[in-house]
């Protein structure tokens, strides 16, 4: 154990470096002098670990860095301790030992692997053990099980995506609105990297030639480890068609009597797996937009990938360009917290998007032209509701149509 503990603390000789900055970050600071737990919630490979990393370089600013202790709970040295949490109190106690120093600061990275976490977390949050406790997970359902509710109030929870196309235009200094003008061509290119393959820190950073096989390793791994593994899934060629068929149709309306149907499957185990996927972060299920929840709850719904590379494992972007564009749209509207919805009623607008008491009504087109100009506006001028404001998002075009704006993806989502 000591030298798994060693490998994964490296900040008590050197601070980590080569660390992309996130928007949350400051954020996350900013929140440091609260006691709650401070929770880290998203798809795997999101920047949840690189969060920790800052923080901990953070913190390193004004303690002993060997007073913090950092644990991948992911590692398969400790899955041995996945049934026993008291386990967890073995590993600080081996830190301490090394260390000759107390634990102030406590970094629990993956801690779904270990059953019962909940209750130790709670234990020495209540004895106030440590000055404050850091946890992250990959699952949503992580804070809703009934161990969890143990913890009701005691934690903060936050969000944590793929990079946004802010971040990115940020790592290569495009920081002002000349500049994201003057660089246009390198900011399309940007641009054509996510729609294609998505904005995983470790995506973002490799050759292309290689993506494609490293995002392939990232799906697996959710449909196996966060999926089928976690809810003891029986029928697992079952589960797999039904994810890769939702991921090759993003955008389109469903039921889960058309999933049973595509994959020869009840409706319950469609409705299930779908819930699944969610709680692993890979995918998003999107509702019709109504004040009455019963029209919500029963109307066809949309899904959405998390990330646009998931996107490449099935598409193909010559011929799905515009779904490709959509998806990137609505990843960018979720890192900016909006809550979103569609509209699909005679007509259909491809979102609706709330934040702070404002509304929001986007339609998604690639290429805006005489041939679908007429249905693209219809879906924003035809809304039985009024909105705050109204938007054409395309790759690269921008106009005003009578109260309708045309913005560019990247002037829209820039900085």
């Amino acid at each position: 154990m000591e030298k798994v503990i060693l490998s994964q603390n490296k900040h008590w000789n050197k601070p980590y470096t080569g660390l992309y900055d996130r928007d949350i970050f400051s954020s996350l600071v900013k929140k440091l002098e609260l006691k709650h737990i401070q929770v880290l919630q998203g798809i795997r490979r999101s920047g949840k670990s690189t969060l920790f990393k800052l923080l901990i370089n953070h913190l390193s600013l004004d303690i002993d860095p060997q007073e913090i202790l950092y644990v991948n709970l992911d590692d398969p040295f400790f899955i041995p301790y996945g049934d026993d949490a008291t386990k967890l109190h073995d590993i600080i106690q081996t830190a301490q030992k090394l260390t000759q120093k107390k634990i102030t600061y406590l970094f629990l990275d993956e801690v779904q692997a270990i059953n019962g976490w909940e209750r130790y977390v709670k234990s020495v949050y209540d004895n106030e053990a440590f000055k404050k406790i850091f946890i992250t997970g990959s699952n949503s359902s992580l804070l809703n099980g009934d161990l969890a509710t143990l913890l009701t109030g005691r934690y903060l929870s936050t969000k944590v995506y793929p990079l946004s196309l802010k971040e990115i235009l940020n790592i290569n200094d495009i920081t002002t609105y000349i500049q994201l003008v003057e660089q246009s061509p390198k900011v399309l290119n940007i641009v054509d990297n996510m729609i294609k393959y998505g904005s995983f820190v470790e995506i973002y950073d490799n050759k292309e030639e290689f993506k494609r096989e490293i995002l392939s390793s990232y799906y697996d791994t959710i449909l196996l480890k966060d999926c089928v593994a976690n809810n003891a899934i029986r029928d697992v060629k079952s589960f797999k068609e039904l994810s890769y068929y939702l991921l090759s149709n993003v955008t389109s309306l469903y039921s889960y009597n058309s999933l049973a149907k595509a994959i020869d499957i009840n409706d319950k185990s469609a409705k299930e797996y779908v819930s699944y996927l969610e709680d692993s972060y890979l995918i998003d299920e999107l509702k019709h937009y109504s004040y009455s929840l019963k029209e919500q709850n029963n109307s066809k719904k949309k899904i959405y990938s998390n990330d646009n590379g998931f996107l490449s494992l099935s598409y193909s972007f010559s011929e799905n360009s515009g779904k490709m564009l959509e998806n990137l749209v609505y990843t960018e509207l979720i890192k900016a917290e909006y809550e979103v919805y569609f509209y699909n009623k005679n007509f259909e607008c491809d979102f609706i998007a709330l934040k702070e008491g404002k509304s929001i009504a986007i339609q998604v087109c690639y290429e805006l032209h005489d041939k679908n100009r007429k249905r693209e506006v219809g879906g924003l001028t035809k809304l039985p509701f009024e909105v705050d404001s109204k938007y054409i998002i395309t790759y690269n075009q921008s106009d005003t149509l009578e109260n309708i704006k045309v913005v560019k993806f990247w002037e829209y989502f820039g900085v």
